[in-house]
């Protein structure tokens, strides 16, 4: 598998989650960042590579050999992530970038003695579940915080936005994993939320509460 392989399976495996039907060419372009034109080629590779289904005008999906591909690759990602974090004290808005380049080593050895040196971690340091070597994943129940009304609490475990800007936000708020989070208030005009993290009461928008997990 060459590396951008590897991405488009990486990028149609996120993308496809919670769709019935495929990831159009043009949504896939976008993610990537890429032409089309381009997109459409490598998918028709990747359909000769029977990785994925492909029919022009109904967009892409993998198949089951091209899912076992992508979950590989988000399992060295998510694996490097939380090296990163843990061992090189990297921040969390700063380990993306650089997973993003460790994942294509092609090392089956150095992949289990990461696991094992991590202590087989279930979750990376965004709190998405890392798959084990047979592509199995922790099944988490969670809920972003705009679902939650006045009165709920849990604890942080994870972001649906990973972008540097968003992560350091959350690091000027001092909202991490684990963080303890109760609803105070939510204002009816624009969802804005009171909120109590680890005993700190702050306001958060509605992108912000939008983009956080919490279990109750």
């Amino acid at each position: 598998m060459t590396l951008s392989e590897e991405n488009y399976l990486k990028s149609i495996y996120i993308l496809q989650k919670g769709r019935s039907t495929g990831v159009s060419t043009t949504v896939l372009a976008q993610y990537l960042e890429t032409k089309p034109a381009s997109t459409t080629e490598m998918i028709k590779k990747l359909h000769e590579k029977e990785l994925v289904i492909y029919q022009p005008y109904q967009g892409v999906m993998l198949n089951e050999n091209g899912e076992k591909f992508a979950l590989h690759v988000i399992r060295k990602h998510r694996l490097w992530e939380t090296f990163l974090a843990e061992k090189l004290n990297f921040s969390w808005d700063e380990i993306h970038d650089v997973a993003e380049q460790l994942e294509h080593i092609h090392s089956e050895k150095l992949v289990r003695e990461l696991d094992r040196f991590l202590g087989y971690p279930k979750q990376d340091p965004h709190g998405d579940p890392i798959p084990d070597a047979q592509g199995k994943m922790l099944k988490m129940e969670k809920k972003r915080i705009s679902q939650l009304k006045k009165g709920d609490q849990g604890k942080c475990i994870g972001v649906n936005d990973t972008s540097s800007s968003f992560l350091q936000f959350l690091d000027k708020q001092a909202i991490k994993l684990g963080s303890a989070i109760e609803i105070l208030n939510v204002e009816d005009f624009d969802q804005t939320m009171t909120v109590k993290v680890d005993g700190k009461k702050l306001l958060l928008s509605k992108i912000a509460t939008e983009n956080i997990y919490i279990r109750l």
